[in-house]
């Protein structure tokens, strides 16, 4: 497989738009070329050394930097990449907006897992029914690094509270029929990604080698998304009142 060859909008066929719409999730191989890889991964691991680590606490999941692309030139061109986007578009089926991006660092050997949830309740949005996140690996994240298993189907439920991430049992508490639900484990190699809608039970054992797993995930949402009133990272800031729409500068259109 030639890794300066990316995969682009028009290679995503019509049945693997039908098997995300389906199953909430898709591998796709190849969206970062070599070089991209090594820039991406270089800036990335930079910028977590300057910009706050959001994700502190007991037990240590993951480091966590959140709209990284407005403080880094170059993870600016990841997050904005066109490419990617046009992917996303496709198969989400609707306009998008960025909501946000952040890079996800799980150190090596300590790192406890990520244990399944949903993206979408932690989000203070409306008209969320189309957002997607898309996972891009710029390291080889085999299993045994902390690659990402998913519930497929799981998407439809969308009426739960927010999950503990640190919690194993907890959305089995509050979702116990996904307890008999097949599960899908995805390693990915550097430049691979995976899209996953909101929705999706998904989680990540814990990165038991040596590397620390490295990955940039971009976060978009549907264009006519508006404000719930929640809190969150991203729009406490704001001032934003019930109902406005997600469309500063911020949230750019894709």
């Amino acid at each position: 497989m030639d890794h300066n060859i990316v995969t682009q909008a028009k290679d995503i066929s019509s049945d693997m738009v039908a098997k995300y719409q389906s199953e909430g999730f898709i591998r796709i191989p190849n969206v970062l070329t070599q070089d991209e890889i090594g820039r991406f991964h270089d800036a990335a691991v930079a910028a977590t050394k300057s910009m706050p680590n959001l994700a502190t606490g007991t037990p240590m999941i993951f480091n966590q930097t959140v709209n990284v692309w407005t403080k880094n030139e170059i993870i600016r061109e990841l997050t904005l990449n066109p490419r990617i986007a046009a992917i996303a578009t496709k198969l989400a089926g609707v306009p998008l907006r960025l909501w946000h991006d952040h890079t996800l660092i799980k150190p090596p050997v300590k790192s406890a897992p990520t244990e399944f949830h949903q993206d979408g309740p932690y989000w203070p949005h409306t008209n969320k029914h189309n957002a997607l996140s898309c996972w891009i690996a710029l390291v080889d994240v085999p299993v045994e690094r902390g690659c990402m298993t998913f519930i497929p189907g799981s998407n439809k439920r969308q009426d739960l509270r927010p999950q503990n991430l640190a919690d194993s049992h907890d959305l089995l508490d509050i979702y116990p029929e996904l307890t008999w639900d097949s599960r899908v484990t995805v390693p990915l190699r550097a430049g691979d990604c995976t899209f996953h809608h909101s929705y999706l039970a998904h989680m990540a054992n814990s990165n038991i080698s040596d590397v620390p797993r490295v990955a940039h995930i971009i976060i978009y949402m549907d264009a006519d998304t508006t404000f719930n009133g929640s809190k969150h990272v991203v729009t406490d800031p704001l001032q934003l009142k019930v109902g406005d729409p997600l469309d500063a500068d911020l949230f750019p259109l894709v």
